[in-house]
């Protein structure tokens, strides 16, 4: 057992639903070229502190959270950036420019 996040590269796990559940996921770039290793942050819509991943080699992150308002908020050497949007049941692309 290992508590290390999931691998944010991995697909979707196979037998899991995601017609019932809300899931952020996007790709933290600079200058168009992926940032790996940032802490991206999934902040609910009073800005509290709800989760953290850190991004693939590819950029890469993704959450499971509930349908609403939410921040994704990326800390890495390259810079810091964020994206807000409402999420709904599924897939939901939320990608972040750090600057």
């Amino acid at each position: 057992m290992s508590c290390a996040a999931p691998d944010q590269t991995a697909g979707i796990p196979v037998g899991v639903d995601v017609s019932g559940q809300a899931v952020v996921q996007g790709k933290v770039c600079k200058d168009n070229q992926p940032v790996a290793g940032a802490f991206v942050r999934l902040l609910d819509s009073t800005g509290e502190f709800t989760a953290e991943v850190v991004t693939s080699p590819g950029g890469d992150f993704r959450f499971f959270a509930a349908p609403g308002s939410w921040t994704v908020r990326a800390l890495s050497r390259a810079g810091n950036g964020q994206a807000d949007g409402v999420v709904s049941l599924g897939i939901n692309q939320l990608d972040i420019v750090v600057a």
